[in-house]
C-alpha cells in the first residue's frame, strides 16, 4: 500500500494558495504571515510609499532577540559587574570571574544594597 501526504502551504488572508512567507518589522515587534504572490504584490504596493522613503538600519545585533529592557537581562558596567563579584565572594556565595552573572546573585546584591 502506498501513502501520500501533501503538505498545503496557503494564504493566510483568502485561504488561497500561498507562494511564501513575509516578514516583516512594525515598532519592534517582527511578524511574519503566508501570502499568495497577488497578496503579497498588494501588501508591496500598499507600503511602497513608505518604504521609499523611510531609511534602511541594520537590525541591533546587540539584544539577540529580546527587546531591550524586558525581562531580567540588564546591562551592567564593567565597575559594577566587578562590585558584584567581590561582594557575592564576600558573602560566600558561587559567581565565576567572567562572564554572566547569575540571576539569583543579582537579585541578592540588589537587595542588601
Amino acid at each position: 500500500m502506498a501513502k501520500r501526504i501533501v503538505e498545503s502551504f496557503v494564504d493566510d488572508l483568502d485561504g488561497s494558495d500561498a507562494e511564501g512567507t513575509t516578514r516583516f518589522t512594525l515598532d519592534g515587534t517582527s511578524y511574519e504571515i503566508d501570502l499568495s504572490g497577488s497578496n503579497r504584490g498588494k501588501l508591496e504596493k500598499a507600503l511602497a510609499p513608505y518604504i521609499n522613503k523611510a531609511r534602511a538600519v541594520r537590525a541591533d545585533r546587540g539584544v539577540r532577540g529580546r527587546r531591550a529592557g524586558s525581562g531580567s537581562a540588564r546591562a551592567v558596567s564593567r565597575e559594577k559587574s566587578t562590585e558584584i563579584r567581590q561582594w557575592a565572594k564576600a558573602q560566600g556565595l558561587p559567581v565565576s570571574e567572567r562572564g554572566r552573572i547569575a540571576a539569583t546573585v543579582m537579585e541578592q546584591y540588589e537587595a542588601a544594597h
